[in-house]
């Protein structure tokens, strides 16, 4: 689909024909935005900009050549937005193209940012005399969104950290959730990290407008802020974790610490069973009245010597 943003009449033209562009020039278009389009479409994009679109593979690779690059005409950027797939994020390239003072995006999901944006140019079109200043609307809205995710991260971790104390007993669950939420942190801070390195290669470009260098500044101080910020929730999470493996060992060492004193307390009674168990025709006691009585009471009484000894030295 495309999706044409018309600044010379104001307008929006959502699932635009090909042949729209027959009747506009570079002067009508503000943004062109491409969503799963087909071949045709692209192709159609192609011609009336006099460009070449980048191949998917080019758009998903992590070289900083790849991620921005320009010409004499033209700027390439290409960056990567989160989607959330049940628990987990998934990684949605997206490339968008300035040629001419015309922002050309092309992506496969929807997304709240470009919604955002869409009304920030409908409600206030003379803020976006060019594509440079949309692209500079989109990152500042993918900034806030990255932002609401760091904290929505920072709020599970803290929920998570209450959760878990001496006398809760750590299942696969709570295990499955740090994992979870550490993989979720991983991957936002290198997507945010990503924004950080094209936001300072378009700090460093000759061809955006002066009054968007202030905006960009801004938002390379608000990535390094979330950026500190997923670090802190790294390493609480990394506390966290600490403390269910040792919450699990120490369950381990009471379980294992019920089956040495048990073993303890048996230890006398079997030597004493074992002995008399003997059926040599020689022993003292075989033909004794008293010798099984005895025996019994021999056990309990070395069981009871046991306990003592042990109750003494504080080991129950």
């Amino acid at each position: 689909m495309i999706t044409l943003y018309l600044k010379s009449y104001n307008k929006v033209i959502k699932n635009a024909e090909p042949k729209v562009f027959e009747e506009l020039g570079y002067d009508d278009i503000l943004w062109i935005d491409l969503f799963e389009p087909t071949f045709k479409e692209r192709r159609c994009v192609e011609e009336f900009m006099e460009i070449k679109f980048q191949s998917e593979q080019k758009v998903e690779e992590i070289e900083s050549s790849s991620r921005y690059s320009e010409t004499e005409y033209t700027v390439y950027c290409n960056n990567n937005f989160l989607v959330m797939n049940e628990d987990t994020f998934n990684i949605a390239p997206i490339s968008f193209v300035l040629h001419e003072g015309i922002l050309i995006s092309e992506r496969k999901y929807a997304f709240k940012t470009f919604n955002e944006v869409e009304k920030r140019i409908q409600s206030g079109h003379r803020n976006y005399p060019t594509g440079y200043h949309v692209l500079i609307s989109l990152m500042e809205a993918r900034i806030d969104m990255d932002a609401d995710m760091v904290e929505a991260i920072s709020r599970k971790v803290g929920q998570l950290s209450r959760t878990i104390s001496i006398d809760v007993k750590i299942d696969t669950d709570i295990i499955r959730t740090i994992t979870i939420l550490q993989d979720n942190n991983m991957i936002l801070r290198e997507n945010i990290f990503d924004r950080q390195r094209t936001l300072s290669s378009i700090i460093r470009s000759t061809m955006f407008p002066n009054d968007t260098f202030p905006r960009l500044e801004i938002m390379i101080k608000d990535i390094s802020s979330l950026l500190n910020h997923a670090d802190f929730s790294l390493n609480r999470l990394d506390n966290i974790q600490d403390t269910a493996m040792g919450l699990i060992n120490i369950e381990q060492n009471n379980i294992i610490k019920i089956f040495t004193i048990f073993s303890v307390f048996f230890m006398p009674p079997m030597l004493i069973a074992s002995i008399y168990g003997m059926n040599f025709k020689m022993m003292p006691e075989l033909n004794y009245v008293w010798g099984y009585p005895s025996s019994l009471g021999l056990m309990i009484l070395t069981s009871f010597v046991t306990y003592y000894v042990f109750k003494k030295k504080k080991w129950l």
